[in-house]
């Protein structure tokens, strides 16, 4: 079964690049095709250079800090990659990873972060954070993502077998492709350090629009209650601006440091609509309760209390993305703090640890490709 990894980009290493190190770990052996990507990263993901092939965006200015404005030129760029000498194509996928080109004695498993938000979902927020709501670049950014759109419905026909990251990403991809997609949970890393509790709050993302950390650091300023921000991005600068001096910017920090931040924390603040979430879970597993946003992956991965329900219960939910119900939802979990069971916590993390997802993949990958080869046989 000779066998090609097809990943969106590998700049960082987050979320969907764990999920490409079990692939990878599932099958050493196997080439990485990839729009772009950074060395060091692969490197640490356990990829040699010579597997890793990159599309010609690589070759672009500052394509491992631009690789977003290079969005027009993906459907070409992953076009691009012959792979033809392959039994399996297992693709990794929010953006365009799925849409390699296959043919028919082949079969494409997608594991699916998501359909492409720029195209969905996040259309109008997309155009608005670029300045491309009016005028003619607008209508021009408009044009494309209809074609986008276009593009990324056609290309799921070019995938055998659909899995998502969660039931909620089950049903966004019947909404957007009408196909079916199996569920199997991420990994997440659940051997955790053990520290005492200090006296903030933490708040952990890349800081792009749609983790609405801004909301996050207007919230903890309004409540004087000390918060930890760990992550980089456009949105940094608008943040700190706003920030009041009981809110500290640690920056980007290895996981190390994560970790270790996330055992120590009162609770992790999560405002972000996701399609699973693996930071809630994260947190869960290092004994530290979620206040997250109630709404997409977390619904399925946090237990918020209700009534007395604390031998399941870990975190508590609030209900819009505004500063007045983080607020109320901050001022709930203050009420309640002492009464969360770090066991608890971490045994409905360990449901999502590495292992199990590495069980699941092996499982589905063996009798789905050896389905479709009995099929071709008959």
């Amino acid at each position: 079964m000779k066998t090609a990894l097809v990943h969106d980009w590998l700049v960082t290493i987050g979320g969907s690049e764990k999920c490409l190190e079990i692939f990878h770990g599932l099958f050493p052996e196997a080439p990485l095709y990839t729009l772009v990507y950074n060395p060091e990263s692969a490197q640490g993901l356990g990829f040699d250079n010579n597997q890793v092939h990159a599309s010609f965006l690589q070759h672009f200015p500052k394509s491992q800090k631009w690789y977003r404005q290079y969005l027009p030129l993906y459907p070409l760029a992953v076009e691009q990659f012959d792979l033809k000498d392959y039994d399996l194509i297992l693709s990794s996928s929010h953006a365009a990873a799925k849409g390699v080109l296959t043919r028919a004695g082949q079969t494409h498993i997608c594991y699916c972060h998501t359909p492409m938000r720029y195209a969905w979902d996040l259309t109008h927020e997309y155009l608005k954070d670029h300045g491309l709501d009016r005028g003619i670049k607008g209508t021009a950014a408009r044009f494309f993502l209809h074609y986008l759109r276009q593009w990324d419905s056609l290309t799921a026909n070019r995938v055998d077998f659909f899995i998502a990251n969660s039931q909620y990403t089950a049903r966004r991809i019947w909404r957007v492709y009408r196909r079916e997609a199996a569920v199997i949970y991420p990994p997440v890393e659940t051997n955790c350090p053990s520290c005492k509790k200090e006296d903030f709050f933490l708040f952990v993302s890349r800081l792009v629009p749609y983790k609405h950390a801004d909301l996050v650091v207007a919230s903890f300023t309004e409540l004087g209650l000390p918060l930890v921000v760990i992550g980089d991005g456009p949105q940094l600068k608008k943040c700190v601006q706003s920030a009041g001096k009981n809110i500290k910017f640690l920056g980007y920090q290895d996981n190390s440091v994560v970790k270790e931040m996330m055992s120590k924390a009162r609770a992790l603040v999560f405002a972000a609509e996701e399609d699973f979430g693996i930071v809630p879970v994260e947190a869960q597993a290092c004994g530290t309760p979620v206040i997250a946003y109630g709404k997409g992956g977390v619904l399925e991965t946090v237990v918020p209390v209700c009534g007395n329900n604390w031998s399941q219960a870990t975190g508590v939910f609030f209900k819009d993305q505004s500063v007045s119900s983080l607020n109320e939802a901050v001022r709930s979990f203050l009420q309640i703090e002492n009464k969360f069971k770090k066991e608890t916590l971490k045994n409905n993390a360990n449901l999502f640890n590495s292992e199990s997802f590495k069980m699941q993949m092996n499982t589905f990958i063996k009798e789905k490709y050896t389905s479709k080869k009995e099929e071709q046989d008959e």
